[in-house]
């Protein structure tokens, strides 16, 4: 069931189209036949080389370059560079919550992220833990397959209507054409911009939003869903807003059960919630990821051995989720306070590409290494901080976009318009040369 929220000729990179998405918001096949064909596209299929862990990555003062401790199918050994840029993303590590009791389980147990394939639902009691943008994908799908379903969520989410549909013949031909093909994708980004305001605390979008939601869920509840199973605990936008066609018509089969409140403990053929048993023979986790990790778990070292786990400590920050003080020619794409609630994060990964590549091409003139300066970095994110605690993600609710104890490290403070303007140029006064 996995497919995408943002439609598919925004879900792609700019300088490598596909006019031939086949309907507005993408599956995941076509998503990956599409990565998959970017290579061979750009050239770039024989500078890949995969089937490789980096396990460690530490900055050498006296070379002025990366020491990476890789591992394949050789065997173990250390690589040399001048420069790293660390693409490892923000979702790649799966979240598994420690529930007592989770090793007595008998039964097949899996995470969304890592299906396991050979396991026939067929005839099974599911239990899903987690109802996420994950499990909003996959437990639809798995509905008719399955005996029953039931649903452990700790809160309802913001469902909102998917205006999904195939793309015609006649529009993919319009599509063909670049010019064309541009100004469609820029009418979704400009739409989907606009949508920022609402994330804004306070602000009359957010609060017009909030109306809709709730005269939408009214009508759910008096159609014969439980409250506690379809109606959110938090303020529009504090957790990211989900869309589906399915979800709801899913939630009123008579054989899926909603059950709300913090799982307990898992015991041989049950899940535990308010003391309640739950018999179950099958558990999928749909629990998220390590978001607030970023490189994790490679070991990264920088200058004069300072480690940037210890360095992150209390949350990961970089001077426009970019760079890191203390570790030179290090540079982060989709790092940290990067990510997006209301558009592509394909826009912001490719401003980082062309802000990265800046900084590249600098260094072929001048070898000497970058490392931005901690001021810079310091005033950077105080004021991002600062914009942070005006949105709705600073609210009371539990989210991926924060860490245990609640600062954002993970979305961009605005409009990626803002973030455009702020990446446009390197302001070289914001590094030292060593």
């Amino acid at each position: 069931g996995a497919a995408c929220d943002v439609p598919s000729h925004l879900y792609s990179l700019s300088f490598v189209p596909n006019p031939d998405w086949t309907r507005a918001f993408p599956t995941q096949p076509e998503i990956q036949t599409y990565l998959e064909s970017v290579p061979a596209r750009t050239g770039l299929h024989s500078h890949i080389r995969t089937g490789t862990e980096v396990r460690s990555a530490r900055y050498d003062d006296a070379s002025r370059t990366w020491q990476l401790t890789v591992v394949d199918a050789n065997g173990e050994r250390t690589e040399e560079f001048d420069a790293v840029v660390a693409a490892t993303g923000q979702l790649s590590r799966p979240h598994i919550p420690d529930l007592a009791g989770l090793d007595t389980f008998e039964g097949p147990v899996f995470h969304s992220a890592r299906w396991d394939h050979d396991v026939d639902l067929t005839g099974r009691h599911v239990g899903v833990v987690g109802i996420g943008a994950s499990a909003i994908q996959f437990v639809p799908a798995i509905a008719d397959q399955v005996e029953s379903l039931t649903l452990f969520q700790r809160s309802a989410n913001y469902v909102a209507p998917k205006p999904d549909g195939p793309l015609s013949d006649r529009t993919r031909r319009l599509l063909r054409n670049g010019l064309f093909r541009r100004a469609y994708r820029f009418s979704i980004w400009a739409r989907f911009e606009v949508r920022f305001e609402a994330l804004r605390d306070g602000s009359a979008m957010g609060r017009l939003g909030q109306k809709m939601f709730d005269a939408g869920l009214a009508k759910q509840v008096a159609s014969g869903l439980s409250r506690d199973a379809v109606v959110p605990d938090y303020a529009l936008g504090c957790k990211r807003i989900l869309i589906a066609n399915d979800w709801y018509p899913t939630l009123r089969r008579p054989d899926v059960t909603v059950v709300s409140g913090g799982v307990e403990r898992v015991e041989p053929g049950a899940v535990v919630v308010d003391g309640t048993r739950h018999p179950v023979d099958t558990i999928i986790f749909g629990t998220g990821f390590e978001s607030t990790g970023f490189l994790a778990p490679i070991e990264v070292t920088g200058r004069g051995g300072c480690s940037l786990d210890e360095q992150w400590s209390n949350g990961a920050e970089a001077h426009l989720g970019i760079t890191v003080s203390g570790f030179p020619n290090l540079f982060l794409l989709y790092g940290p306070n990067t990510n997006l609630g209301h558009n592509s994060i394909v826009f912001m990964l490719e401003r980082q590409i062309s802000y990265v590549l800046t900084c590249l091409r600098a260094l072929v003139g001048d070898t000497r290494p970058f490392d931005v300066r901690p001021g810079a970095q310091a005033a950077s994110n105080r004021r991002l901080q600062q914009r942070l605690a005006r949105t709705v993600w600073a609210g009371s609710c539990h989210s991926w976009y924060k860490t245990a104890a609640g600062r954002i490290t993970n979305n961009w403070s605005g409009t990626t318009v803002s973030y455009w303007m702020t990446t446009w140029r390197v302001r070289w006064s914001d590094f030292d040369r060593l």
